[in-house]
């Protein structure tokens, strides 16, 4: 009987005197406890992939999830957990927070009066401005004749409740290149021909939350909450508190989400943004280049 067959299943593990201790010293109201692990014991006995995992990467990584209030339904996109397959052959659950998990700090911290991320289509570029190298952008009215136009790059901005604001664009091309570079399990998609990481599978969600992690830890103004979110974005945790930043093509378990370690952007090379028009569910609000 091989190793994963003689671990005990997560909903066993979760009922012992250790993870309980963990759990209530961690969360400290035993009514949340209680609904804490009614709730990830559902998630993971509905998930082949997790079942797998070692019980406490699954646990530490659900407990920062709920130290940050956010959700782990797939649902939702505000975190996952991911089963990654280590170099030593034993399977560990990754926390990954979602683009809509950054949104949800960044608008909790009080900080932002709107921020977002939106994707750019065929014809909506029209370059920079040749005085201030400013991106320029018209957005397609109509939305079905938008969605039909290839997406071509990605904008996302922010303004503070003072009024400042900031934004940031790259193209599909320069997004393509960051993943091969920082995602070795994209990269193997791309030699392999396969779909394993969530960069495969979701590029353009993968390309928000990159936006939107370039966006504010360049300019933004990031809360406690965020601070930690960010550090262990992408990260295993560990039972002690600590956490490890694992990424490998060997990814034998489909994932639901990438098995990736994001880097940070050497060179943004990114101006500000002029949006003329805008008319779209994901776009953000109208940004006029005097307002910047």
């Amino acid at each position: 009987m091989n190793q994963l067959q003689t671990k005990p299943k997560f909903s066993l593990a979760i009922q012992s005197v250790k993870y309980k201790n963990l759990i209530n010293n961690t969360l400290g109201d035993p009514k949340r406890a209680a609904k804490f692990i009614a709730s990830i014991s559902s998630a993971v006995g509905s998930n082949y992939q997790l079942q797998q995992c070692d019980a406490g990467s699954i646990l530490t990584g659900a407990l920062l999830g709920e130290a940050l209030n956010l959700s782990p339904s797939p649902q939702l996109g505000q975190y996952y957990l991911v089963p990654f397959k280590t170099k030593a052959g034993t399977y560990v659950a990754q926390f990954q927070l979602g683009y809509k998990g950054y949104l949800q700090l960044a608008i909790r911290s009080g900080q932002y009066q709107d921020i977002d991320v939106v994707e750019i289509h065929e014809g909506e570029y029209l370059g920079r401005d040749k005085l201030t190298g400013k991106h320029k952008f018209e957005f397609i009215e109509d939305e079905i004749s938008r969605e039909k136009k290839p997406v071509i790059g990605y904008l996302a901005y922010f303004e503070y409740l003072n009024g400042f604001k900031k934004s940031l664009y790259w193209t599909k091309e320069k997004m393509k290149n960051h993943a091969l570079e920082y995602s070795q399990a994209y990269a193997s998609d791309i030699k392999k021909k396969t779909k394993y990481s969530f960069w495969s599978k979701d590029f353009d969600g993968m390309a928000f939350k990159t936006m939107l992690r370039q966006l504010i830890s360049k300019w933004g103004v990031m809360s406690t909450e965020m601070q930690e979110a960010f550090v262990k974005d992408q990260a295993v945790i560990n039972e002690d508190g600590n956490y490890d930043y694992i990424d490998s093509p060997e990814v034998d378990l489909e994932p639901i989400a990438d098995t990736t370690t994001e880097g940070y952007e050497k060179d943004s090379n990114a101006g500000e943004v002029e949006i003329k028009k805008v008319d779209s569910k994901k776009a953000v609000k109208k940004v006029n280049l005097d307002e910047i």
